[in-house]
């Protein structure tokens, strides 16, 4: 790994660590803590307007999301044993539309930035969003662009179908 992406991924992880410290004791499948996430973390507050300037940096660099498959950019930021990962994966995707399928065995937050026009996430306006454990959907931007910085307890994530039954 190149050293510009390697020091890019570990300040991003840096400007992470309040955001990481309180993720650590949420539960994805409380239907309060997008409320509380955007209370304590709101869009245009500092910890969130110096992680968009690590996310749209990475984004110009081309380091936070070198891979792209049907039209969907992607990266990971981090693994779940990454020190000062807090157990979480950290993945960004730069999206315009659909992406695959998923299952979130252990539940999943995510961080979303508009980048263009007027973008919904799963019908979420940028912020905050959150899927219990066990859920399953398309992750689909629509109305624009956005970057989503998505945070996998464990790392746990299974691409696939829709379960039956």
């Amino acid at each position: 790994m190149s050293d510009a992406r390697t020091l890019g991924k570990q300040s991003l992880l840096d400007t992470l660590a309040p955001l990481l410290d309180a993720l650590q004791s949420a539960d994805p499948g409380d239907t309060d803590l997008t409320g509380r996430l955007t209370h304590r973390f709101p869009l245009d507050g500092p910890e969130l307007t110096a992680v968009r300037t690590q996310v749209e940096k990475g984004l110009s660099e081309g380091w936070l999301t070198p891979r792209e498959a049907g039209g969907v950019r992607f990266g990971r930021v981090a693994k779940p044993a990454t020190p000062g990962s807090l157990g979480f994966s950290i993945d960004a995707v730069d999206m315009n539309g659909p992406g695959p399928g998923h299952t979130h065995p252990n539940g999943e937050i995510d961080l979303c930035f508009a980048l263009e026009g007027d973008p919904r996430f799963d019908g979420n306006p940028p912020g905050w969003t959150a899927y219990g454990a066990g859920s399953w959907h398309v992750p689909t931007v629509t109305g624009g662009r956005m970057v989503i910085l998505y945070f996998l307890p464990e790392g746990a994530i299974r691409f696939e179908a829709k379960p039956t039954g």
